[in-house]
């Protein structure tokens, strides 16, 4: 049985009222809703040990390390990082190479709209390196926690799929990128949170640069 999706606190985020209308209306709308049903079925994602400070500090916002050693390709590790969840999710090529394929579907797919994205960020994989995501992984809409649909089509999503995360609350659709899709409840991409790599095997989430 799946659990309720859990709800954070997203304050500071915009309002629906904010997207700009968009006049073309894609498969994907109706899609989120006919998936609406299912989305709340648990995806296994594979999580591994990580170096994280105290329960105090974590709540005070201090940085979060974590090993991505242990993450394999395709798969994902949820952190917890100023008591939001942060997904680090170790990209494929074919998961890279898709990232172009939905730009068409995309409400944002540069990342413009600010306060979402920061600079260094703003690139097709929203990321430091191709082959990591690392986002806050909270629905811009009303704070739910979307549910990761790795697969290209199939198990109730559109046929063109490549492959993103799907909010259970409301139904709506990020590509691996954390990209909303056009005519989607949430009016913004998921948030990019500050971190830097320490080396190739750890990043540092909290902070954009050593010291």
């Amino acid at each position: 049985m799946s659990q309720e999706p859990k709800i954070y606190e997203n304050e500071g985020q915009s309002s629906p009222d904010t997207l700009p209308a968009d006049p073309s209306r894609r498969f994907w709308l109706g899609t989120a809703c006919a998936v609406g049903g299912v989305a709340g079925v648990a995806t296994a994602v594979p999580f591994v040990a990580s170096m994280n400070p105290s329960e105090r500090a974590k709540a005070a916002g201090a940085p979060v390390q974590v090993n991505l050693s242990a993450i394999a390709p395709g798969t994902m590790f949820t952190a917890e990082w100023q008591g939001k969840p942060v997904w680090i999710l170790h990209r494929t090529q074919e998961m890279i190479d898709g990232l172009a394929k939905v730009r068409g579907h995309l409400a944002d797919p540069d990342s413009d709209r600010p306060g979402f994205t920061p600079e260094w960020a703003k690139n097709e994989g929203r990321s430091r390196k191709d082959q990591w995501l690392v986002c806050v992984g909270i629905c811009t809409h009303l704070g739910c926690s979307p549910s990761p649909r790795f697969a290209r089509g199939g198990d109730g999503m559109p046929a063109d799929w490549e492959g993103g995360f799907l909010c259970p609350c409301h139904g709506s659709y990020f590509d691996l990128a954390g990209r909303v899709l056009k005519n989607m409840p949430a009016p913004d991409n998921l948030l990019v949170p500050p971190y830097y790599f320490i080396d190739d095997n750890n990043i540092m989430v909290g902070v954009e640069q050593a010291g």
